[in-house]
């Protein structure tokens, strides 16, 4: 099975959650499947930031990014977190590779617009390609390769990429089986309640209600892309459960929230 694993970066900040992920990954590559990781950092990126004098600021939970910030997007996700995490996978046993979207031009992106202004939020982007050939090179050799949330423009700038929303595209773009959300909570919540099925229609009702906010919109918009993009099976789950990914990835039963374009039927009599 071909699957994307996005890991938050609030699970990078964690060493003891980072090494029980990492296993898991290892286990997964072990029985076969082709893993393409995707992660995030916000709050790691946040705090360097924080330590240099730079201000983050956010409209629609995305990061504004001027030149100064865009370069030390580079250093946290492209550098400290991405080989942190593949060394990781690699302690684990499984031989992994960090890649950045200027490798081989992995991961191609244009500027996002913001109001009616191409680049209106400085370098951020949206993904417009991979590079599968480059990718499926790292599976024919036994290699999980582990991306940072960045992309190269046509101008050879690198572009800030939201982590949920390239995942999405990324598991579009290599036609997976199944994209993996790894977050810093237990699912889909209503309230306390963890949400065990919802619909893509159930989503926009959730944000409409303003029962969901923050990072879990953009999660749940980049699992509507998914889905309608042909992903056949999406899923978030708390990357600090036990064994958590390893159930999502094999199983139908695991302790999260599945995403579907329609409530299926055969969900009905799950709690919700």
């Amino acid at each position: 099975m071909r699957m994307v694993v996005k890991v938050a970066g609030a699970l990078l900040d964690d060493a003891a959650a980072m090494e029980t992920l990492a296993r898991q990954v290892a286990q997964l590559a072990h029985q076969g499947h082709e893993i393409l990781v995707v992660h995030g950092g916000g709050k790691i990126f946040t705090a360097t930031l924080k330590r240099m004098g730079i201000e983050s600021k956010f409209i629609n939970g995305l990061r504004v990014t001027d030149r100064d910030t865009r370069d030390v997007a580079v250093m946290v996700l492209g550098g400290l977190l991405n080989k942190r995490l593949a060394g990781a996978i690699s302690a684990a046993g499984q031989p992994a590779v960090g890649i950045c979207a200027s490798d081989s031009s992995c991961f191609l992106a244009e500027p996002m617009m913001h109001d009616e202004v191409i680049g209106g939020l400085g370098f951020v982007g949206y993904l417009t390609g991979a590079n599968l050939e480059f990718l499926e090179s790292f599976w024919k050799a036994g290699i999980v390769p582990v991306a940072s949330c960045l992309g190269l423009g046509a101008d050879g700038e690198l572009y800030n990429i939201n982590a949920d929303h390239m995942a999405a595209a990324c598991a579009e773009y290599i036609h997976a089986d199944r994209l993996i959300y790894l977050t810093d909570v237990a699912g889909v919540l209503d309230g306390t309640k963890v949400i065990k099925v919802v619909s893509t229609g159930d989503a926009e009702d959730l944000i409409r209600q303003n029962k969901v906010s923050g990072g879990m919109i953009l999660k749940l918009e980049a699992c509507k892309r998914a889905l309608s993009a042909g992903v056949s099976q999406v899923r978030i789950v708390g990357g600090s459960v036990p064994k958590g990914l390893l159930a999502a990835a094999n199983g139908s039963r695991f302790p999260g929230t599945r995403v579907t374009p329609e409530f299926p039927a055969s969900a009905a009599g799950v709690s919700r």
